[in-house]
Formats: C-alpha cells, structure tokens, sequence
C-alpha cells in the first residue's frame, strides 16, 4: 500500500485533526496559539494512569475530552471561547498528550472511571462535559457510571456501537499499528504529540493501543440507557458515521419519536445537531460547535412557541 494512502487510511480511522492545506508544523502552530494559558495544570494519578490536566477561565466547569490522538489543545479557537464564560478542565487522555501510556490497554469503559475519578480529585462534585469522538467515548461511560456527577452531556461525533461507521472506517481502522509511526512522523498528530509528549518513543505503542482498541467491537446500548442528563448529540452532515446510527442513537435517549407539540409540550429533553458542510475532521474546530453546544450546555433555548411570539412574549 502507497504511504501516503496509509497515512489518510490512520488519519480517517483515528478521526485526528489534520488540515490538508496547513503543514504539520502550522497545525501546530496554530492549536497552541489559539489556546489561552492555563490558570491551573497538573498530573494526577487515577488507577495506576498519570492523567495531565489544564484548568482554563472561570465560571460552571466543563469538562473537555479530546479526539483520538488529539491534545487538550486541539479545540482551538473553541477551547478559548469556552474559556470565556465557563471554568474548562481539559485532560489528556491514556497515552496521549502529556499522559503516560502506562501498562494498561486503553479502554474506554476504563477511561470512563478514570476521568469521573479524576474530576472529583480536583474538587469538583458535577461538572458539564464535551467529548469529540473518543472523547465522547469516554464522555458516554463517565455519564453512565456516574451519572450524579454529570450535569449536561455532549457528544461530538461520538458513535454508540462500532457498527455506527461507514463500512470502509471499519477496514481502515484495522489497519491502524505500529508501522505507520514512521511514516506519520510528518502528520500534526504526531507533531503536536511530540511537542508535548514525556516519551516521544511511546508514539509507536500508542499506534498499537489505538489500533487495538479499534479493532475491537462494542456496543454500547447499555451505557445509553443510564444516561439521565440531558444530552445533546452533535454531528457533521459529512461525518463518518452512517446517518441511520445517529438516528438510532437519538432514538435512544428518546428524541425524535414524535411530535414535539405545537406548545412545544412534547420535547424531549435531549437534542441531536446534524451541521452543514462539516466533517469528522474539522467539526471540533469549526466556531458551528459551540454555537450549538453552548446554549445547551447553558440550559438556553432561543426557540419561542408559536403562541409565544404571537403574544410578544
């Protein structure tokens, strides 16, 4: 198989962030720019796994979970934002970033209770939380094991079962292992692994977890029917799961069954945001993110009711 067709096969299957028309050194470049200072950061140790954390502005906190091989600081321009109004914790997730891979397979069940664990070290007794792809992963198992601690959920590009992606993720997502680490050396992924990373040579494993835990197949029904928050499922119109999955997930959590009501009496408390022109691959960077999730996340609604706007109310 060419490099360069490897090379888009692990990028498309991990769900990282690359920009084709930036060069690897620009992506990071521009992550680390568009991320303010932290008021706060650390390690700290959960279940044998040293997790780095940052805490950005102030406000309720938000809990904020990285994609596959992706950075706290991989938000961007969303990370600030957010920043501005609410209190951010970001954390590395298991061998990513400044955490250490350690000796455990990276599982997102397990990552669940870690990151649940986690937030209480740091104070925190309920917290809104954002998960982008394996971050929503992990997001879905810290709701479902822990769902007192949970306030608001949303899931960004976040599938419940692999069956969810496209056939063709499915076959590129095994492909994923330690042989690619070379040739992925000029990739942002491993740029701004490296740039941050306390054992660079560790990338090589981390290919190797990634690809395990991909490899394996899941479903997590079971998780979704302990969610008690409200959650908001967010999607790119172009994302890389089948349109079916995302309606069966909605579905689910008991959206888009029937008629919301002329009144609006029949809403579900959750909500599903499918937004143009996005992908897989810049939705956590595009500013349509957080114009959807914030309001959400606020407990907002800037619908009115039919009777509503005729009475000027």
């Amino acid at each position: 198989m060419p490099k360069t067709t490897l090379i888009t096969l692990i990028v498309a299957a991990i769900g990282a962030f690359c920009t084709p028309a930036m060069s690897a050194a620009e992506e990071v470049i521009m992550e680390q720019a568009a991320t303010p200072a932290p008021t706060k950061s650390g390690h700290v140790t959960i279940n044998g796994i040293n997790y780095y954390y940052q805490v950005y502005g102030e406000g309720e906190p938000v809990l904020l979970l990285h994609g596959g091989l992706g950075i706290i600081e991989m938000f961007g321009p969303n990370l600030a934002k957010l920043a501005e109004t609410r209190q951010v914790i970001g954390v590395d997730l298991q061998g990513h970033g400044r955490t250490p891979l350690g000796d455990r397979p990276i599982d997102l069940v397990a990552m669940g209770a870690d990151v649940s664990a986690l937030v209480k070290e740091l104070g925190y007794e309920q917290v809104d939380v954002l998960g982008y792809s394996m971050g929503g992963g992990v997001a879905l198992q810290m709701a479902a094991q822990a769902p007192e601690s949970v306030r608001r959920l949303v899931l960004v590009s976040t599938p419940y079962a692999k069956d969810g992606f496209y056939p063709e993720m499915i076959a590129a997502q095994a492909q994923v292992g330690a042989g690619a680490a070379e040739m992925m050396k000029e990739t942002p992924m491993y740029k701004s692994y490296a740039a941050v990373a306390p054992d660079v040579s560790e990338f090589p494993k981390l290919l190797d977890a990634m690809g395990d835990l991909m490899r394996r197949d899941y479903d997590g029904s079971a998780a979704v029917a302990k969610l008690t928050m409200p959650v908001m499922l967010i999607y790119g119109d172009s994302d890389m799961f089948r349109l079916e999955h995302v309606v069966a997930f909605y579905h689910k959590l008991g959206g888009g069954l029937k008629d919301a009501g002329w009144m609006r009496e029949n809403m579900s408390k959750n909500r599903l945001a499918i937004l143009p022109d996005l992908t897989h691959y810049d939705i956590f960077v595009s500013p349509k993110l957080l114009e959807t999730a914030l309001p959400f996340l606020n407990g907002e609604s800037g619908a009115k009711s039919w009777a509503e706007q005729v009475e000027g109310k």
